[in-house]
């Protein structure tokens, strides 16, 4: 196959994977906004390299003709979690979502690898539109927690290296490590609601501190140089933002001025 067909099968795959990418971190975005907690910390997403596609289809004995039916990770998303818990959170959200469809998931957190190798991965059809038309291409999901995604890059560079045979001893240590890296994502999940409570708390601030900042620049467009000023003033003077109760309280004051301009 020639490099300019190669680009042309990949094209919708390289829109999918952008797609996919802005719409996962659209929620996250829309949850914080919002003061909540998101089970999504960050999204990655990539096509698969032409040398490795073909290297698979070998490997599977898959016809060139075939590739796009059976190799299902040409465009391939990453979602990384803080806990195992929202793992499983972000599945039943792709299961609800109309703008794709859930082909099959391989649960490797219940049933890792012999290697170590733990993580969630769920197999999409989704439809992209193409200058030719619509096309519905496969897609893999991989959603993992952070510790798990450690793991994982380690043990994908030592399998380059190794050209996937790693020594028995490294791959015995590293069968631990991965072992090691779930006992933390276990004991982090005995603390999770104390952490999500602090990350909300946290995002609560942040935004009702945007919230004062921008309601002052607001009294200062509407000609309120002298009450814009007496704000900045207070705000300035709250010493510890971590003084939630301080910071409503001033949101609320400045929101009632401009709730009367509204008004007019």
């Amino acid at each position: 196959m020639e490099l300019r067909e190669w680009k042309t099968i990949l094209i919708p795959y390289e829109y999918a994977v952008e797609e996919l990418k802005v719409k996962f971190k659209n929620i996250r975005k829309e949850l914080r906004n919002n003061g909540e907690y998101s089970p999504i910390e960050f999204v990655t997403g990539r096509v698969k390299k032409i040398s490795s596609i073909i290297s698979k289809a070998k490997k599977l004995n898959v016809n060139m003709d075939e590739i796009e039916e059976k190799i299902e990770d040409i465009a391939g998303i990453r979602i990384m979690c803080q806990f195992v818990e929202d793992i499983y959170t972000i599945v039943s959200l792709i299961k609800t979502r109309k703008d794709m469809t859930v082909v099959y998931e391989k649960d490797y957190i219940k049933n890792y690898k012999d290697s170590g190798y733990r993580s969630y991965h769920v197999i999409i059809k989704y439809p992209i539109q193409t200058a030719s038309g619509l096309k519905e291409i496969l897609a893999e999901i991989q959603i993992r927690t952070l510790a798990m995604n450690f793991w994982a890059t380690i043990e994908h560079s030592l399998k380059y290296k190794y050209q996937h045979d790693i020594p028995k001893d490294i791959a015995k240590r590293l069968r631990r490590a991965g072992d090691a890296a779930f006992l933390l994502d276990q004991e982090m999940s005995e603390i999770r609601e104390e952490i999500m409570r602090a990350q909300v708390m946290f995002e609560m601030k942040s935004l009702t501190v945007r919230d004062i900042l921008d309601s002052i620049q607001k009294l200062y467009s509407l000609g309120e140089t002298e009450k814009a000023c007496y704000f900045q003033e207070r705000f300035d003077k709250i010493n510890d933002l971590e003084d939630v109760r301080e910071i409503i309280i001033l949101r609320n004051e400045i929101d009632n001025i401009l709730d009367k301009y509204n008004q007019k």
